[in-house]
């Protein structure tokens, strides 16, 4: 009797401990015990780990890898391949497969991994038997918790039949996604915090943990989960992504503030530019021993204000670090892009930076006032990515109430079509003279001249008279403007001379009008006049 009262006392209790919280009929009874379930997954537990992480302080600790581990280099870790037939996602339609990063050579930071199917997250152990390790051995065997690098997730982007690297989360908050007839170049962060300080106090967050779910049979979307980390933030993420000749991402981001962040970049973006046909003026740095005429994964910003301005920013490599800022308020869009897709401008028949994609940031709700921040860092090689931008709200983001925001990413080509002005198609520079005249140069001068083709160009180079420059600079001063007529580019030709004032950036904007109606988007630049 003492057996069956105390066994239906401890039902009860655990049947009203399931009421009180909830739960009701979802603890379901058999006749002599009760079914636990396992807690249902959602975003929102994401949310919940973000938000008591931030309440400790953060702990910088990380696990010492074997010795034989951190010191791989590049070529010995690429050996340590998954093996695809491990594939640990289930997806049923087999669209969507799976594959993980070994830890080793610079990845010394191991992630958790979870699946989720049926709304239950099991935790993805570590195991040897996933990987091939080629030509790479150890003496003993790894850890058998040592855990993962990060991943990368294929699905049939290029043909029907084909499994194709879809995106990849590697190394801090990084994460890159592909787009039809792509190949990887510029790279998406989670978070940037304090780029742009020449005193190095940028902060680098992680991703400490994913959750994969499973996806439907039924449906192109894949949907992923991340824990961020830091000493000043803590932050879940939601990522939605649907692959196909356009990729489309939808990311949903909760933070909680530790210590107050003076710059915050939201969305951020990082890039290579080490050379291109607006870089290639008489100084020394540019002299190269190089075949290739133009080295860049992408090579301009454009951002799409909120007044419906849209600006276009060719990037180039500064002598030295060069941060350039554009106020707006509920800006509409920004993003980085690789808008030159001619071989015959790259001729790196192994590299190919003309099928580099192109990411479009688009906010879905308002952002409120802030800069979209440019930063160009000085390279000396093509190996170093070496531009950074992002959205950098007003003010600073105080601890005390969660910071959200979510935001659209696009995998792009030329993004040419998302506006229906003509557009830049180059930008040189030159002495501000004619060559072989008289003319006498006007020092820290230089002749920016700017081609614009698409839109309406066609019908105005009919009625070239019709067309004018509107041009304006900051700290610096134009001092002429011409005009020309370009029916080789299908458009017009700005020539633009500006003075300069030694050792300070000026900035120049330009665009081309027909009365007060815009026909082109507006070229903005950047220059430096050196004395050192």
């Amino acid at each position: 009797m003492q057996k069956v009262a105390r066994r239906g006392f401890m039902q009860g209790l655990l049947a009203t401990t399931a009421l009180s919280a909830g739960l009701g009929s979802a603890w379901p009874q058999t006749r002599n015990k009760v079914v636990v379930p396992k807690p249902v997954f959602a975003y929102d537990d994401v949310v919940r780990r973000a938000r008591e992480l931030s309440e400790a302080p953060h702990d910088p600790t990380v696990q010492a890898l074997p010795a034989e581990l951190s010191a791989l280099d590049f070529d010995a870790w690429r050996e340590i391949r998954f093996r695809g037939e491990k594939d640990p996602l289930g997806d049923p339609a087999k669209h969507f497969k799976l594959q993980t990063f070994h830890l080793g050579h610079l990845f010394q930071h191991p992630i958790q991994i979870n699946l989720v199917k049926d709304r239950l997250a099991e935790p993805m152990a570590y195991s040897a038997d996933y990987f091939d390790y080629g030509r790479t051995k150890f003496q003993k065997p790894l850890p058998a918790d040592l855990g993962y690098a990060g991943f990368r997730i294929h699905y049939p982007v290029n043909t029907a039949t084909s499994s194709d690297e879809l995106i990849s989360f590697l190394g801090a908050s990084y994460f890159r996604f592909l787009a039809r007839g792509q190949q990887y170049g510029l790279s998406a962060r989670g978070l940037a915090i304090g780029t742009g300080y020449l005193d190095n106090r940028e902060e680098f967050p992680f991703f400490k943990e994913f959750w994969i779910e499973r996806p439907d049979p039924k449906s192109d979307l894949i949907s992923i989960y991340a824990l961020l980390d830091s000493p000043s933030v803590t932050g879940a993420y939601r990522f939605d992504l649907v692959p196909g000749q356009k990729a489309v991402m939808d990311v949903t981001v909760t933070l909680y503030v530790r210590n107050r962040i003076r710059r915050l970049g939201m969305a951020p973006l990082t890039s290579m530019f080490f050379m291109g046909e607006n870089d290639r003026h008489m100084n020394d740095r540019n002299k190269y021993d190089e075949f290739r005429t133009e080295l860049h994964d992408s090579d301009g910003l454009m951002i799409h204000t909120a007044d419906n301005e849209w600006i276009w920013r060719p990037l180039k490599n500064p002598l030295v670090q060069e941060v350039q800022r554009y106020d707006t308020r509920n800006v509409r869009g920004f993003g980085l892009f690789q808008r030159d897709r001619r071989y015959e401008h790259y001729m790196d028949i192994e590299l190919a930076y003309e099928e580099r994609p192109s990411y479009w940031i688009e906010p879905k709700e308002d952002w409120g006032s802030g800069v979209v921040e440019l930063v160009e860092l000085a390279t000396k090689d093509e190996t170093a990515d070496n531009i950074v931008c992002a959205f950098v709200p007003d003010g600073p983001i105080d601890p005390g109430k969660p910071f959200t925001f979510s935001y659209r990413i696009h995998s792009l080509n030329d993004g040419l079509n998302l506006h229906n002005l003509a557009f830049v198609t180059n930008t040189f520079n030159a002495p501000a003279y004619a060559l072989g005249s008289n003319e006498q140069q006007a020092g820290n001068a230089r002749r920016f001249m700017v081609d614009f083709a698409g839109g309406e160009m066609d019908y105005y180079l009919k009625n070239p008279g019709l067309v004018k420059i509107v041009a304006s600079a900051r700290n610096a001063r134009i001092f002429r403007t011409f005009l020309v007529p370009n029916p080789k580019g299908q458009g017009f030709r700005a020539m633009i001379d500006v003075k300069f004032e030694e050792n300070q950036v000026g900035t120049i904007r330009a665009f081309l009008s027909s009365g007060q109606k815009p026909l082109t988007e507006t070229w903005s630049y950047s220059w430096r006049i050196y004395n050192f």
